[in-house]
């Protein structure tokens, strides 16, 4: 059967957000001094478009911002002014994440990762206070109050899990109280906002000042697609806002599409939920955001993937690229951001990575070997911004600086229902047997009135075309390829299929196309 796609370049349009360029994540403010992550992230935001750069550890031991000799506090900017001055030299802003606690004013010693990160609340919240306006001040004076009210301020990472705050859901309320205030007593027009909790859930767990593992319901139900998943913590968080009269300009959560939860003999499993779960998480956030005390607040989802697992085979394959475009295109004009989580595999929460490919989150791995997931969103980048169609696997558009019309298709599997499902490292064979299935789509592919003679680019990304993790396997999967291999790994990454294509002389640009499963193809007038 052959589908027919067909839309006139002079369509009525209505506009395309590119929200999931506003936004990427890195692992931690430290690896950020790095030659490779400066490089790679170089790439991404020359090929990607990513305005914004979100990571943790601002405040750890390793940037030196505060540490106390004695009773003197002392502050050290020259870390943290290195790394800014990188990104806004590379063309990217920082989305910043004020945590962990550093360690001389923390009110404990419960830290997470290697690396340590203090997850204890201050032991004197108006330090707090004047760590954050210390920090905001010195930024003005060194970039410019212009500048700075550009940035956006989020408080703490996932405070709703004791592995990264080890204290209530009131004291973290409290601790975003007094960052608020600070940063809007230096200026009222800068921007904060949380709670930046995890993932969706189903149930009461996190009802409470804590987790209550007892109510978990994911592994009790027939259908966990069936219950009623809502963000955590955002309710009560706006809730309490609205009665201390707080400002709070955006809303901030991670609505990764799975749930880890106590398999019912007392072991953590995940668990992918359907492949729709992403839009329906957004959805709900919006509706309740609309309909909320604060309906003018923005939506920023600081941090987004098919999984949360930094070991996760998934990431490496094909299929997380699919569901990457998929997940976007549907969830359009929604919210005004969705960031994937990492751009890099210069990462290190749970260490470095025993092979080059091990199910790191990056879109591009530790060798600068392009991820599928790169070209998924340089393939999104291309889109314009006014919307002609779109339709079950497929949109098109026009770029309204110079009426371009770019189109992207994509065929994720009509009998996978799941998200990419989860490949824990060092087992692969989930990852490759999601790649196996589906079947090819053959396509009639159809623009009119277009200029005649017109060139056309169609690129395409599919299992034997800019996927270097099956030129790994080809290989051995050998753990540390030398020079020359990498360099083979490399070009495989980005050799992705190209063909040209010309506008008839009626003005009609006819492509046929066999499109196989979780193929991506871009096709874009040049």
């Amino acid at each position: 059967m052959v589908e027919h796609i067909d839309v006139s370049a002079k369509s009525e349009y209505k506009p395309l957000v590119h929200f999931w360029s506003t936004c990427v994540g890195a692992g931690r403010a430290n690896e950020g001094l790095r030659a490779n992550w400066q490089k790679q992230l170089n790439t991404v935001v020359s090929h990607c478009g990513f305005k914004y750069i979100r990571f943790h550890g601002l405040f750890n031991k390793d940037m030196f911002i505060y540490r106390k000799d004695k009773d003197k506090e002392i502050y050290n900017w020259q870390y943290v002014d290195e790394l800014f001055d990188s990104l806004l030299d590379i063309g990217i802003r920082p989305f910043v994440e004020f945590g962990f606690c550093p360690e001389d004013l923390a009110s404990g010693s419960t830290t997470q990762f290697w690396w340590k990160g203090n997850v204890t609340p201050p032991k004197d919240y108006s330090k707090w206070g004047d760590l954050i306006k210390n920090c905001i001040i010195h930024w003005i004076d060194r970039y410019g109050i212009k500048e700075v009210r550009q940035w956006y301020f989020e408080v703490w990472n996932e405070p709703n899990l004791f592995a990264f705050w080890a204290s209530t859901k009131h004291s973290y309320f409290e601790l975003y109280k007094i960052s608020a205030l600070t940063i809007k007593e230096i200026d009222p027009m800068l921007r904060v906002g949380g709670p930046s909790t995890s993932n969706f859930v189903p149930d009461d767990r996190f009802s409470g000042e804590t987790e209550d593992t007892s109510k978990q319901l994911t592994f009790k139900v027939d259908d966990i697609d069936k219950q009623n998943w809502k963000a955590v913590w955002v309710e009560d968080f706006i809730n309490y806002c609205f009665k201390e009269n707080l400002p709070l300009d955006f809303i901030s959560t991670h609505p990764y599409p799975t749930d880890f939860a106590l398999d019912g003999h007392g072991e953590t499993r995940g668990l992918s939920r359907n492949v729709n779960s992403t839009q329906s998480d957004l959805k709900w956030l919006r509706d309740f955001i609309d309909n909320s005390k604060y309906p003018n607040a923005e939506i920023h989802l600081t941090e987004w993937s098919s999984s949360p697992s930094p070991r996760d085979f998934a990431h490496d394959y094909l299929p997380a690229a699919t569901f990457v475009v998929k997940s976007n295109i549907e969830s359009s004009n929604l919210v005004d951001s969705l960031s994937y989580w990492t751009f890099t595999d210069v990462f290190e929460e749970g260490g470095a990575g025993d092979t080059i490919f091990h199910g790191g989150f990056g879109m591009i791995n530790f060798q600068s070997i392009v991820k599928p997931t790169y070209h998924a969103y340089r393939f999104l980048n291309y889109l314009g911004d006014n919307e002609l169609k779109r339709g079950d696997g497929y949109i098109i558009t026009r770029k309204s600086k110079n009426n371009k019309v770019v189109a992207l298709l994509y065929n994720y599997p009509e009998n996978v229902n799941q998200t990419v499902a989860i490949s824990p490292y060092p087992d692969w064979t989930i990852a490759q047997e999601t790649l196996e299935k589906g079947s090819i789509k053959n396509i009639n592919f159809v623009v009119k009135d277009l200029q005649p003679s017109t060139k056309f680019l169609v690129e395409t990304l599919d299992s034997n075309h800019g996927f270097a993790f099956k030129k790994w396997q080809e290989m051995g999967m050998i753990a540390s390829p030398n020079r020359e291999q990498i360099e083979e790994l490399k070009d495989a990454a980005l050799d992705t299929k190209k063909e040209y294509f010309e506008v008839q002389a009626d003005g009609k640009l006819v492509i046929d196309l066999e499109v196989e499963p979780w193929a991506i193809v871009s096709i874009r007038e040049i």
